[in-house]
């Protein structure tokens, strides 16, 4: 990639970038994972909106029963779930519409990156969507972006980071309005299994829309959409590593801030795992932790020009923050 950065003055000027275009054989592969993600959600959204249905087990006389034993009934429940959403087809509809929610939202999050890339002549992949088996709670493991080249200047690093979880959030925050509009009453034949606790954005909109939050209530497509939307951003907005906050996280305050920050952060979501575990049941927090633990051992690559950012780039900061807090939940799940 060749890029001229003037730095006579305090602004930066860019000249015109190179455009990397995505390969014939690029976006066969990125349309096939996206396509399938589209089937492997869909599948995720009927089985969040369905009833828990009855499935017969797999015999167990031999010893090959055992070892087949999980992919029959993993089989044996696809086909179960499959054939009831033929016979009820509201289902197929509640499973799209979680579909194309959750995608809008990750779709959203990842070109904010991409689109900001482009911008700064920053070679990236298109995003990689990661289809989950179809019984996995989302239907996707999320979406990704490589880049493929440096990133040029500190205001570019911010910029960039940033870029995806903002644009998320633009997409996640009118289907949370639409997800909290359309709950449904209470069924008193919800309270067990896993509640899913409402991050504070939820909870101020059901206050300024005067509606009642109750954990008990029948599963809503855009609500569900777009509480794991919201769950993601927050996740990526940790200041760990090259997660899209720790991109941010060093862009405002440098190498060595950013190290310290990180590591706060790994300690405070262990010390919130053992807590989620005990007083909720879930074990979800080791997860993260997990993933933040992991993060901190990834070197963050220094930008070749550590330019001011500029009073306006720290009001997007002050804005992230408060998207963070929106987004962030210390306990998302209680199993009971």
């Amino acid at each position: 990639m060749a890029e001229t950065i003037r730095t006579g003055s305090p602004s930066l000027d860019f000249l015109p970038h190179p455009i990397f275009s995505p390969t014939a054989r690029e976006w066969r592969l990125h349309g096939s994972l996206f396509a399938l993600t589209i089937i492997t959600t869909t599948v995720a959204g009927i089985m969040l909106s369905a009833p828990e249905l009855s499935t017969v087990d797999p015999p167990l006389a031999t010893p090959i029963d055992y070892l087949l034993y999980l992919p029959l009934a993993y089989f044996g429940s696809i086909a179960t779930l499959f054939r009831y959403s033929v016979a009820h087809p509201g289902l197929i509809a509640d499973g799209a519409t979680f579909s194309a929610s959750l995608l809008a939202i990750l779709f959203s999050h990842e070109m904010g990156h991409y689109l900001a890339c482009r911008y700064y002549g920053v070679n990236a992949t298109l995003p990689y969507f990661i289809p989950a088996p179809p019984l996995f709670l989302a239907g996707t493991f999320g979406a990704f972006i490589k880049i493929r080249s440096a990133i040029p200047s500190r205001r570019a690093l911010f910029d960039i980071g940033l870029a995806g979880p903002l644009a998320g959030f633009l997409v996640a925050l009118p289907l949370s309005v639409v997800g909290v509009l359309t709950m449904q009453p209470p069924s008193p034949h919800l309270g067990t299994g896993i509640i899913f606790n409402d991050p504070l954005l939820f909870q101020l909109l059901a206050r300024m829309l005067r509606i009642q939050l109750d954990p008990n209530s029948p599963i809503n497509p855009y609500y569900m959409a777009a509480w794991i939307g919201l769950l993601v951003t927050s996740l990526n907005l940790m200041p760990v590593g090259q997660l899209d906050g720790g991109h941010g996280t060093f862009a405002v305050f440098g190498q060595y801030v950013h190290k310290i920050i990180g590591r706060i952060a790994f300690v405070t979501m262990a010390v919130l795992a053992v807590l989620g575990f005990l007083w909720h049941g879930s074990p979800s927090g080791f997860l993260y932790a997990v993933l933040l633990g992991i993060m901190l051992r990834v070197r963050h690559p220094q930008p070749a020009v550590m330019e001011p950012l500029g009073t306006k780039r720290i009001l997007v900061g002050v804005v992230t923050l408060i998207v963070f807090a929106l987004c962030f939940w210390p306990f998302p799940i209680t199993i009971s």
